[in-house]
């Protein structure tokens, strides 16, 4: 249940408190778990303003934010502090958008690494104790695999070291994946018999490869050799070699198109505007 963005009674006086620093501090070294206290360095409290909270989350919040530093003094941690007079089953999501909230502001301000976010609730509601868990993992059907997932770093496919055979295997998506893992390579020519064997496979559908030989076209075009290596591609797969001179035509003229400003040159390709002129892929 979205929190209405009126001020009630509790509102005005839990903010009346707690935007009170020696209040906040009085509230933290007695609340806060203690081996986060101990992070603390509770003299370097500092206010943050409510701006610095997204403005669609802000209907959700009380806004007591407090900035302060470590210990160590090598970091921040800011303390979130909301009040709820209402249980609510996805409390423990919305402070976590909130302390995620807080921690992009805190990139945005120019430091480098994420601050520790302690979201706090203050409950005084009717039905007690309070009926919800506060870990927001709980809140998937599955809390375990949810462990599992957010606690662990995420999956990665790294194609620059994945091998060009490996990559040869995975069906579908090899195309794309050899394309984009040899995109910087001054000259593309080693990979045309690559290219051509998956092409005679019908791995991809003419929307995926007028979009795939745009991609090339913008990225190597403009070098010598790209000519003899759209060629060569095409030379190389004879069962398909009409259906590829046709798009790779129509993307040529779709860019001449849209070089005189006359609109995005995928789009202008996807609907085949523009004359074909195929001469300039035949051999001599």
């Amino acid at each position: 249940m979205k929190k209405s963005t009126t001020s009630t009674p509790h509102d005005a006086v839990f903010k009346t408190f707690l935007r009170h620093p020696e209040t906040a501090r009085d509230f933290m070294e007695i609340h806060l778990p203690v081996s986060l206290r101990q992070l603390c360095d509770l003299r370097t409290l500092k206010l943050e303003p409510g701006s610095f909270i997204e403005k669609n989350l802000r209907a959700y919040y009380s806004d007591v934010l407090w900035s302060l530093k470590t210990r160590e003094g090598d970091g921040y941690i800011y303390v979130v502090i909301e009040h709820q007079s209402t249980p609510d089953a996805h409390m423990a999501f919305r402070l976590m958008r909130y302390a995620m909230a807080a921690m992009q502001q805190h990139l945005d301000a120019g430091h480098k690494h994420l601050p520790l976010v302690v979201p706090m609730l203050f409950y005084h509601g009717v039905d007690s104790p309070y009926p919800f868990s506060l870990c927001w993992l709980d809140e998937f059907a599955n809390p375990e695999v949810a462990r599992r997932l957010y606690a662990a770093a995420f999956p990665l496919v790294d194609i620059t070291v994945v091998s060009d055979d490996d990559i040869m295997q995975h069906r579908r998506i090899a195309l794309l994946e050899l394309i984009q893992k040899h995109i910087r390579q001054r000259d593309l020519l080693g990979l045309v018999e690559r290219i051509a064997s998956l092409l005679v496979t019908g791995c991809a559908n003419d929307r995926q490869l007028k979009a795939l030989f745009n991609y090339l076209m913008i990225q190597h075009g403009h070098t010598p050799r790209f000519t003899t290596f759209i060629r060569d591609v095409v030379g190389h797969v004879p069962h398909t070699k009409e259906r590829l001179m046709t798009l790779i035509e129509r993307i040529r003229a779709a860019q001449r198109i849209a070089e005189k400003g006359n609109g995005s040159a995928q789009r202008i390709a996807e609907k085949g505007n523009g004359k074909e002129d195929r001469s300039v892929w035949r051999k001599d």
